[in-house]
């Protein structure tokens, strides 16, 4: 007979242990006993750590930013949370009811803050998220605005930054220290007046961003004298305040927070004037909620939110995922406050979508089945309501401007006739049909791109050129043909101007 070989399996090392849970739980990185393992195998074993992070890396269960950073051993002489930047909080000594917790974060907002119930609520949710930085893999922005000033926008930054995690509020820092503060403290942004801060630094607008999901939040800079490629991240909460709208990208990477001026007889508390204990209070509370259930809430899947758009959605993810752990009213009430925030949200169309309607109110309004580019651009700058005739600060859009823009729904002018007049560049109703139904509202009706047949006394249009203070049509109105080849009630005398090139259109 053969020998046998006999194969005695060892006991796994703590750190074999580590690996094995943590490949089927990435939260589990987050065990103080398992953390404690995997640093102490960085400090005292290369070759052992070396193996690991291959081993994570192909396990493929986080990033390998996210791993080194969380498994950093400290270095001296690096700033870090105990250094006198942000104050040490002490998480509370008993294990904390999270509605209960929610609805103290509600009442002590709404104690300085005048905004609706919905943006209090989410406000609450969202500085609580901050203490989750570190679990869930989406970081929405806090959108603080108003219309007008004193509307106490810079009065709800400042709760927030009394409740958020490493606060670090600043109105103006330059784009190199923005990313390197990030990367050195991993703090919660908190931008005063970011509509100047933004203003023309379309590099900050990236950074912020880069920061909305966990994998892509980092960006590449040249730093030192030999110019070295070196990834900084951007990971981490961030909330902005300012007036007015900001930019698209940043607005659907946000949970809108509106506020609005007091009326008389309402009453808000100061905030100056306000318990700092009952901060510190609230403060200890949270970080308790958030060390006891950081696995449950970075391992939560909450369901879509029917009505909101994928990116909503992916806003309000976290924020579900806590409501869902608090548990009592709070699921229900996080989903209203959501539809509720983003639906108002969705009453201000993008300039592209604006830009669309009112093509189609132009469509509409002459009944027309094709228009001249001169036409449909004379049309759009004689709308007082709409942003065209002052786009250029002050002037009309140009040709070659709403060429442009049309074009971002592939969508190109092409020659068409027009009764007798032929060879100009103009649009079918059909080119918009897709774009429409895209882009706009399901409530818009579209009207078919079918042409309307014209009836004696009836085929005309009041479009007037700019040459004219008559409808051109009522004095060369349609005639029903035999062939019935051309139909329209666009003008059949268009202008013929000229872009920005001196080209015809």
């Amino acid at each position: 007979m053969g020998s046998e070989k006999v194969f005695v399996l060892e006991p796994k090392s703590p750190l074999q242990e580590a690996i094995d849970q943590l490949s089927v739980d990435p939260g589990a990185l987050y065990v103080p006993a398992i953390l404690d393992e995997l640093k102490r195998t960085r400090d005292t074993d290369p070759a052992a750590w070396a193996r690991l992070r291959h081993q994570v890396k192909k396990a493929n269960v986080l990033s390998m930013a996210d791993f080194d950073r969380i498994t950093a051993p400290a270095v001296e002489g690096k700033a870090s949370a105990n250094d006198g930047i942000f104050d040490e909080v002490e998480p509370w000594p008993e294990k904390v009811n999270g509605a209960d917790l929610l609805d103290e974060l509600v009442e002590a907002i709404g104690r300085h803050v005048i905004a609706d119930r919905e943006t209090i609520r989410a406000a609450a949710l969202w500085a609580t998220f901050t203490w989750l930085i570190d679990a869930v893999q989406v970081a929405p922005i806090a959108n603080i605005t108003a219309p007008e000033k004193r509307c106490g926008k810079t009065v709800m930054l400042s709760v927030l930054g009394k409740l958020a995690y490493r606060p670090m509020q600043v109105s103006d820092i330059a784009t190199a220290a923005l990313f390197r503060s990030i990367e050195l403290w991993a703090p919660t942004l908190l931008i005063d007046e970011v509509d100047a801060f933004l203003r023309d630094n379309e590099e900050a607008r990236g950074i912020l961003n880069a920061g909305f999901t966990r994998d892509s939040a980092f960006v590449i800079r040249c730093v030192g004298d030999d110019h070295m490629p070196t990834k900084f991240r951007v990971w981490g909460g961030k909330a902005l305040c300012g007036i007015g709208k900001i930019a698209d990208t940043l607005a659907d990477r946000s949970i809108p927070l509106r506020l609005r001026r007091k009326k008389p007889g309402e009453q808000a508390e100061r905030l100056r004037y306000s318990d700092p204990a009952m901060w510190d209070r609230l403060r200890s509370r949270i970080a308790r909620f958030a060390d006891d259930n950081a696995v449950t809430i970075g391992a939560a899947r909450p369901a879509i939110i029917e009505g909101l758009n994928d990116r909503a959605n992916d806003c309000w993810e976290p924020l579900l995922a806590i409501a869902d752990v608090a548990g009592g009213d709070w699921p229900r009430i996080a989903r209203q406050s959501a539809i509720a925030l983003h639906g108002i949200e969705e009453e201000s169309p993008s300039i592209g979508a604006e830009l669309l309607t009112d093509i189609k109110a132009v469509f509409d309004e002459k009944r027309a089945s094709k228009m001249f580019s001169s036409h449909l651009l004379d049309a759009l700058n004689a709308n007082d309501e709409a942003p065209w005739a002052t786009w250029n600060r002050g002037k009309p859009i140009t040709a070659r401007q709403l060429k442009t823009k049309i074009e971002e729904f592939g969508i190109k002018s092409h020659q068409v006739r027009i009764g007798s007049e032929a060879g100009k560049m103009g649009y079918d109703r059909s080119d918009f049909v897709e774009a429409w139904d895209r882009y706009l509202s399901a409530d818009t009706p579209l009207k078919t791109s079918t042409p309307l047949q014209p009836k004696a006394g009836a085929g005309y249009s009041d479009f007037q050129t700019s040459t004219s203070n008559v409808g051109v049509e009522k004095e060369n109105g349609l005639k029903p043909t035999t062939g019935g080849a051309c139909r329209s009630v666009e003008d059949f005398s268009p202008l013929q101007p000229e872009d920005e090139d001196g080209e015809e259109i």
